[in-house]
C-alpha cells in the first residue's frame, strides 16, 4: 500500500502527538499549519520547530481573511472578546466558550483534505499508482474527552465529514478511495494524550498551547489549564516550561 497522509498541525500537545503517531505508522506525511487570524504567530513557530523534528514537508498556509469572517471569537477577535481565564476544568465543557471559531473545522479539514486529495490523484494519475494501493489519511487532533466544549470535536461530526468528502471528491465517487479521517486522540483524556506523547517520543518541548501570545504561556487560559491537568495526572513534567 501506499500511504499517503496529511496531518493538520497547529505546533500544539495535541496535533504534535497525532503528527509523531502518523510518522511512526508509516505515512508518507505533510503537515498543513493555517494562519487563519489568530492573535498571535506564536503557535505557528512552534509548528515549524516540530515538522523540521519529525522530517515533515511543512507548509503554512496564509488565509487571515478568514478571521473577517468568523470574528465572533476570542481566538480571532481578542480586542471585542478577551478569552476567558481561571477557568476550572470540570466546567469548559458546560457550554461553548468564546474561544469556539465559526466552523473553524470544517474549514481547516477542507484546505487538508484538498492537500491530500491532490496527492492521491497525482499518484493515480500521474505515478500509475493503482487505487485499490493507496490510503489517503487526514489526521486532525480533535478531542471530545478534555476539551472546552467546541462542536467540531465530536465523532458524529467527523462520520458527517468523512462522506460529505467523498460525495465530493473525484478521489471518492471516480476511483473508489476513501478519504479517510483519522482523529486518534477523540477518545483520550489530556493524561492519556500526555503518556503517548511521551511513548512514542513526540517532541514536546517545541508546543505551544496557550491561547495568548508572549515568550512564556499564561497558564491561565482555557488551553493552559487543560494541558497542566493533563501533565499532572500523567506525572509527567512538561518540558515547555523547562527553563533555559
Amino acid at each position: 500500500m501506499k500511504k499517503l497522509g496529511v496531518v493538520l498541525l497547529s505546533g500544539g500537545l495535541d496535533s504534535t502527538t497525532v503528527a509523531t503517531l502518523a510518522r511512526r505508522q508509516g505515512f508518507d506525511l505533510s503537515a498543513v499549519t493555517v494562519q487563519y487570524g489568530q492573535s498571535h504567530r506564536r503557535e505557528i513557530n512552534s509548528a515549524r520547530q516540530v515538522a523540521q523534528a519529525l522530517g515533515l514537508s511543512h507548509r503554512v498556509v496564509d488565509v487571515s481573511f478568514f478571521k473577517d469572517l468568523a470574528w465572533y471569537s476570542a481566538l480571532t477577535n481578542p480586542e471585542r472578546f478577551p478569552p476567558p481565564l481561571d477557568r476550572a476544568p470540570q466546567g469548559m465543557a458546560e457550554n461553548i466558550p468564546l474561544t469556539y471559531v465559526p466552523l473553524r473545522n470544517t474549514f481547516l479539514l477542507t484546505l487538508g483534505a484538498a492537500l491530500i486529495e491532490s496527492e492521491a490523484l497525482h499518484a493515480i494519475e500521474v505515478q500509475g499508482t493503482q487505487p485499490a494501493a493507496l490510503e489517503a489519511v487526514l489526521f486532525i487532533a480533535a478531542n471530545a474527552i478534555d476539551y472546552s466544549g467546541y462542536p467540531d470535536c465530536r465523532p458524529e461530526y467527523y462520520k458527517a465529514v468523512v462522506e460529505t468528502l467523498r460525495l465530493g471528491s473525484k478521489l471518492g465517487i471516480q476511483y473508489g478511495v476513501p478519504l479517510r479521517i483519522e482523529t486518534p486522540l477523540i477518545n483520550k483524556t489530556k493524561a492519556d494524550i500526555v503518556r503517548l506523547a511521551v511513548s512514542i517520543g513526540a517532541p514536546l518541548e517545541y508546543t505551544w498551547s496557550c491561547y495568548l501570545g508572549g515568550s512564556r504561556p499564561c497558564r491561565r487560559c482555557d488551553s493552559c489549564l487543560l494541558r497542566a491537568k493533563g501533565f499532572e495526572e500523567a506525572g509527567v513534567p512538561d518540558p515547555a516550561l523547562a527553563e533555559g
